[in-house]
């Protein structure tokens, strides 16, 4: 065939492929996918068929490969068969009511029991809480577990990367994981592998990205969850990275961005909750299954009034359900007085949507906490877009004052119920993203978050739905525009 004839057929074999992406495309992309996703990609397909395929092809997935699923089906196994007799069983008439319900559905969708007899504490400090992290990693006696999306040894956690290094040397088993895109993109990144590799911390990258050596996946799943654990007994979690407050990024810095954070030290039994999960990630990474970390803790529960029950809940594509959606929705619809929620990213599917305006509409106290400043533009526009929605059913809305980001993750239900974890309130986060989430009952657990929403509640201003439908309308365009790329799941 001549070059003559090949650019005369070329025509029509660009419409043949065009439709068959089409009609192929309305057949495979709305199976087992939310409507709005479903549309969402079929909107990139219809506009541009071919881009929007090969797009399709490369993010059109959040699942991990059946390997990775099947350690994590393993695991839970596992986990089950070990803490049968940690099992906190929920009476029937325990307040508030629901409350089995939702035990029971973390226990069937992340195995992880509900504990008693844990004592915690709060930590809202960004420095303040490396400090106790370090603190309590010099104290190891057998193995310390360092988990976090963005690890990077700088200026404001050289003392924890030291005392990495103290317990590594007196004969401790430092185990590191971190999340390989976030961490190595970060200015420091790549400073912090090699001086883990000098120093001989045993460290691994999650999530690499290497489909040339058979390792193919959605190349934007990422493991977000950040964990310490010291001797399976006292353990650390929440929303904070081990890294500057300014993430050491030149833009974050000329802004004056500073992050805010809180975690928790969990001292108790449910320590093992946040250990399995680490084991569970260290192994998916290694095939290595540390026997050294499987023991039970060594400290007994604590008893009461500061004593509180606690569930570790994990989440993201290993699972086959989005165990912290289903979560967060159970809670919501369990609240009767109040609800006050912390998320830097909150962009809802529209079941989380549904739940917190119904909340609202019902008689509940709802209330939300976002910032007034971002550092992911499309996210941050997109977020906005819901805040009519939200102001229209009765939803307070509260915007952390810059240059502070406040990035703390949780949520109080009545004043029964708290939740704190590495998990936003976006679609990222509930199918892309590993989680964790740690649930608390216990009135003075909800009295200690409480204390700090009021903290953020003086340093923000509350926008009126008055106020917020002046805004000038190249913004309002921006942000519903925004909110069409949030569904491409």
């Amino acid at each position: 065939m001549t070059w003559r004839k090949l650019l005369k057929a070329f025509p029509t074999v660009v419409l043949v492929v065009d439709v068959l992406i089409r009609i192929v495309s309305v057949a495979v992309v709305p199976r087992n996918r939310r409507p709005s996703s479903a549309m969402a990609w079929l909107m990139a397909i219809f506009v541009a068929p071919i881009p929007g395929s090969v797009l399709y092809a490369l993010l059109g997935s959040s699942k991990l490969p059946k390997d990775r699923r099947d350690k994590q089906r393993e695991i839970n196994s596992l986990i089950l068969e070990n803490t049968q007799g940690l099992d906190n069983r929920v009476p029937t008439d325990a307040q508030p009511p629901w409350f089995g319900t939702v035990v029971q559905l973390n226990r069937t969708l992340g195995a992880m029991p509900l504990i008693p007899g844990n004592a915690t504490r709060l930590l809202p400090d960004y420095a303040g809480s490396i400090a106790a992290m370090t603190e309590a990693v010099d104290a190891a006696e057998r193995y310390v577990h360092v988990e976090f999306y963005i690890f990077t040894r700088d200026e404001s956690t050289f003392l924890f990367f030291d005392a990495l290094k103290r317990a590594h040397d007196r004969g401790v088993k430092v185990r590191v994981l971190y999340d390989h895109w976030a961490t190595i993109r970060n200015p420091q990144g790549r400073v912090t592998r090699t001086w883990l590799r000098e120093n001989d911390i045993r460290f691994e990258e999650m999530l690499p990205f290497h489909p040339t050596k058979g390792m193919w996946r959605r190349p934007d799943l990422r493991n977000h969850r950040k964990i310490v654990v010291v001797d399976g007994d006292v353990a650390f979690t929440g929303s904070q990275n081990m890294t500057d407050p300014s993430y050491n990024k030149r833009g974050n810095i000329r802004r004056g961005l500073q992050w805010k954070d809180l975690m928790v030290r969990l001292d108790g039994p449910a320590a093992i909750g946040l250990n399995a999960l680490f084991i569970t990630d260290w192994y998916s990474e290694t095939d290595e299954l540390p026997t050294d970390a499987q023991a039970g803790p060594r400290v007994e529960p604590r008893t009461g009034d500061d004593a509180f029950e606690c569930q570790v809940v994990p989440s993201g594509p290993g699972f086959d359900g989005e165990n912290n959606l289903r979560l967060f929705n159970a809670l919501v619809y369990g609240a009767q007085e109040r609800l006050i929620i912390a998320s830097p990213y909150f962009v809802p599917d529209d079941s989380m949507l549904y739940a917190i305006t119904t909340a609202a509409e019902r008689g509940v106290d709802v209330q939300l906490f976002a910032c007034e400043v971002a550092d992911q533009f499309l996210v941050y526009h997109a977020q906005r877009s819901y805040y009519e929605t939200l102001l229209r059913a009765g939803v307070r809305i509260f915007l952390y004052e810059k240059p502070i980001v406040l990035h703390s993750k949780h949520f109080t239900v009545d004043d029964d119920v708290a939740v704190i974890g590495s998990s936003n309130m976006d679609m990222r986060s509930f199918s892309l993203n590993f989680e964790v989430s740690l649930m608390v009952r216990g009135a003075g657990f909800v009295e200690q978050v409480r204390e700090i929403e009021e903290d953020y509640r003086a340093k923000s201003h509350e926008i009126t739905l008055a106020g917020w439908l002046t805004r000038p309308a190249p913004l309002q365009v921006l942000d519903n525009v925004a909110r069409l790329t949030a569904a491409v799941q």
